[in-house]
């Protein structure tokens, strides 16, 4: 049995193999979580995210209907300019 200082000042007995155990443990779940952050944080799946975030948006109807507003109008705007020249 080892004596190990816990966090609040008091004095606990702890088993060397238990020590062990506990710190590959939480060597595990620390690589576990790395891998998650890097894949979460990786250029191409945060594109693919973005992408299919952008896909679920422009297959709403109401943004259809404002993309096709828009073209009209910008359309309106490119022949009124061309006949005034």
């Amino acid at each position: 049995m080892l004596a190990m200082a816990e966090a609040n000042g008091e004095v606990a007995l702890r088993d060397p193999d238990a020590l062990v155990k506990e710190i590959e443990r939480t060597r595990a779940n620390l690589a576990q979580t790395i891998d998650t952050l890097a894949e979460r944080v990786s250029p191409a799946n945060v594109t693919k995210r973005a992408v299919s975030r952008v896909m679920e948006q422009v297959s709403r109807p109401e943004v259809q209907i404002g993309a096709a507003a828009l073209t009209a109008v910008t359309l309106a705007l490119v022949v009124w300019r061309l006949r005034r020249r």
